[in-house]
């Protein structure tokens, strides 16, 4: 049987305009096919001045990868967005999904990306070249963006943390908001919800950098704190490579020394802005002798 195609297709109708726009047009297959359909996926290819361009359905995700040409696509395409569809997808999320890519979009082919992007918000940079070298594809950041897709109510306060800040605080905003809204959902067990929820947090726990592997395990679900109920609610929704670290954390954060670690992490330090190296005055430059006038003597 066929993999369901409604809500990709729709991705793909919205999307129309601003691949057209950056001058990509849809390439069909052998068979004169946009939509290539098997049972385990749908894709469809574009190619432009530009570059190409390939969505991919699969697994509950649209993924997008880009490379220089069509040989590029097919030998070792880039991919540079992962956005969750559920099957039981609604307009929101689709248009949301959308709005991403459209973004990615607007970021990497748009004349006026750099300038937009710096005047929008000055969101920090994803994971950094080392950790994609070592295998890391997602970090805090990307953690917080995608948990915005499964509680839309997040948004805000995602939104706010970037434009308070000039930086992501991923403590922050887990703390104050994340965590107490998925800590939330697992209470109240609704099975759409934690299918969507931990197949986000699985996915991201997978790929993560250690940072991002600690906010899942220990900032999040290990706000559970070992209650036996919340976690056998989360066991099968949990990968087996998750599973393990979060039920020690919530086994350590039970005792002595965990309650105060998590004291700590509940109370983070004051935020500091990050200073501004100043360069040295006029008078400064005078007075270490590049100007000729040696300092005072005592």
């Amino acid at each position: 049987m066929a993999i369901q195609t409604e809500q990709f297709s729709q991705v793909l109708s919205l999307l129309g305009d601003a691949l057209s726009s950056y001058g990509f047009q849809p390439q069909p297959d052998e068979a004169g096919r946009t939509l290539t359909v098997t049972d385990d996926e749908a894709a469809a290819v574009y190619a432009g001045e530009k570059g190409a361009l390939r969505l991919r359905y699969a697994d509950e995700r649209v993924e997008l990868y880009a490379a220089d040409d069509a040989d590029g696509l097919a030998a070792d395409p880039k991919r540079v967005l992962v956005s969750l569809l559920p099957a039981g997808a609604d307009e929101r999320d689709v248009k949301y999904v959308v709005s991403e890519m459209a973004e990615t979009l607007e970021t990497r082919f748009s004349q006026k990306a750099a300038v937009k992007k710096k005047a929008v918000q000055k969101a920090p940079q994803t994971v950094s070249k080392a950790a994609v070298k070592a295998g890391s594809f997602y970090d805090p950041n990307t953690l917080a963006s995608k948990l915005c897709l499964v509680f839309p109510e997040l948004r805000d306060a995602y939104k706010a943390n970037l434009a308070q800040y000039d930086e992501f605080l991923a403590e922050e905003f887990f703390v104050n908001y994340g965590t107490p809204r998925v800590i939330e959902a697992i209470k109240e067990n609704k099975p759409a919800t934690m299918k969507k929820l931990f197949q986000t947090l699985n996915e991201i726990y997978e790929d993560g950098t250690n940072d991002t592997q600690s906010l899942i395990a220990v900032t999040i679900l290990g706000a559970m704190n070992n209650d036996q109920i919340l976690l056998a609610r989360c066991v099968d929704y949990m990968s087996e490579t998750m599973a393990p670290p979060v039920i020690e954390v919530n086994k350590f954060l039970a005792t002595r020394k965990g309650r105060k670690a998590q004291e700590k992490m509940q109370n983070p330090p004051p935020y500091k802005p990050k200073k501004k190296k100043k360069k040295p005055g006029f008078l400064s430059q005078m007075m270490s002798g590049g100007g000729g006038i040696a300092p005072p003597t005592i």
